[in-house]
């Protein structure tokens, strides 16, 4: 067996970016940038206001109070998308509306609570220095500039700095194409009858729920029984994609065949069995095509392996930075633990005074679904320690997709 980390070293090691498209801006959410990207203009494109009010002259409001205002002919009005059709002379004021264009001549805007207007006059009730409540031209971008870089994830933020930098195409790296297998002559779907000694075919959901939810396109999701010949052809199949993923018969039982497949199709082994609980029966192999991934059977045993080992490995190859997602959290209850294999526990996390608190499901077998419910975080306790206390730090993993 190898360790955790050794593991993932591994599967990054075998991964590289993959090609790149164009793609339009409201198709490009959680995308990764395959360039850099330069803004061709300013933004904001000109000077305008922060406030309603009046552009005028600074100078024009000296000695401006409430109990002896400046009075000051209202000659345009300037608002947004419609800018003063005239520029502004000494001595006068132009209304204007929060976005509006500072018009030539005005230095200043006198925000409308700080005045009094009527019959086409305003009064001004309180000096304003220069500069006053303008948004200047290129304070947020100056054209040229380069706004987002290679490998960026696109989320809301990054889209709206894309279409303020007049881009409504981006070059992203590829999605990569991801097939799931499930084994097993015992899988039958959700809404089939049950029969003496099924089970319902959670991996065909929760994984590729999973992979979408890394950044790649689930092309396929097959169900294979316990036979060699039909799980070498299903395997065989889903090699077009980028990622193959399968959900159990890695491990050395008589009717686990995905090993001798996995053979058979010269898929050459980068490793196989992880010092990890849940997720021993672990393997990771490469094509010339793509990439191949045996996950335990057990659902929450694929769902932790996925997390760790898959996740990261989709992220690499649709152009993103596959950081660990990890941090330290107190554990508040014990954990029984024997040294020998580093352990995945799922834990739900809340944030005091002190810092992250990790709360260890209740139930940590690998056949338990719903602890993984409201889960968090991984709690990843090496292999090496042994019992682990109320009140120790553990390093987390957490399980969000970043």
């Amino acid at each position: 067996m190898i360790e955790i980390e050794e593991a993932r070293r591994l599967v990054l090691e075998h991964v590289s970016p993959l090609g790149s498209e164009s793609v339009e801006l409201r198709a490009a959410l959680g995308r990764a940038l395959a360039e850099d990207v330069t803004s061709p203009e300013d933004v904001p494109a000109f000077d305008s206001s922060a406030m309603d009010g009046f552009a005028l002259r600074a100078a024009d409001t000296r000695g401006a109070r409430r109990d002896s205002p400046v009075t000051l002919p209202i000659v345009d009005e300037s608002r947004a998308g419609h800018p003063a059709g005239s520029g502004l002379g000494a001595g006068q004021a132009i209304a204007i509306s929060t976005g509006g264009v500072i018009p030539t001549g005005a230095d200043a805007v006198v925000r409308v609570e700080e005045t009094r207007s009527e019959h086409g006059l305003v009064q001004i009730l309180s000096e304003v220095e220069p500069h006053r409540d303008i948004r200047h031209a290129g304070e947020d971008i100056r054209g040229g500039d380069t706004v987002l870089e290679s490998g960026v994830r696109l989320g809301p933020a990054e889209l709206g700095v894309l279409a303020s930098s007049a881009r409504s195409a981006v070059i992203c790296h590829r999605r990569p194409t991801v097939w799931v297998l499930a084994t097993g002559d015992e899988l039958i779907e959700p809404g089939q009858p049950m029969r003496p000694g099924a089970v319902r075919n959670s991996n065909a959901y929760s994984i590729p729920a999973l992979a979408e939810r890394a950044g790649a396109e689930v092309t396929g999701v097959t169900v294979v029984p316990d036979d060699p010949d039909v799980t070498r052809a299903a395997i065989a199949q889903t090699l077009e994609c980028d990622v193959t993923v399968i959900c159990g018969g890695v491990s050395v039982g008589v009717h686990d065949h995905v090993k001798r497949a996995l053979i058979d199709l010269g898929i050459e082994e980068i490793f196989w069995r992880v010092a990890l609980k849940p997720g021993k029966p672990t393997w990771f192999g490469r094509h010339e095509g793509g990439l191949v991934f045996g996950l335990p059977g057990n659902p929450v045993s694929a769902m932790v392996t996925f997390t760790l080992l898959v996740r990261p490995a989709l992220m690499a190859l649709s152009g993103r930075r596959p950081k660990r997602r990890r941090t330290t959290a107190t554990l508040d209850r014990d954990y029984e633990k024997s040294p020998g294999r580093a352990h995945a526990v799922r834990c739900r996390l809340e944030l005091r005074e002190d810092g992250w608190h990790a709360q260890p499901a209740e139930q940590h077998g690998s056949h338990i679904l719903t602890s993984m419910l409201g889960a968090d975080a991984l709690a990843i306790i090496p292999t090496a320690s042994g019992n682990v206390r109320a009140g120790e730090r553990v390093e987390i993993e957490l399980l969000d997709d970043g």
